[in-house]
């Protein structure tokens, strides 16, 4: 499996198709801290950001008491 996975940010949950990767990368996003300034619909905007990425970033925000942004 050398080179078949795509590398996943160690800040973020494992888990997310290579799209989602990517997308939050070039987006800028790093750690799970940072999805607490973003709402849920935001990112759903993002082209490679699909629900079941949304679910898993969910999941692993609730796991560290942590949540997204609430929208205005």
């Amino acid at each position: 499996m050398t080179g078949q996975r795509a590398r996943q940010a160690p800040g973020l949950p494992s888990g997310l198709g290579r799209p989602g990767q990517q997308a939050l990368a070039a987006a800028g996003y790093v750690t799970l801290e940072q999805f607490t300034q973003v709402a849920e619909a935001d990112l759903a905007r993002m082209h490679g950001i699909g629900p079941k990425a949304i679910a898993r970033l969910r999941d692993a925000l609730v796991a560290a008491g942590l949540s997204f942004a609430t929208e205005n």
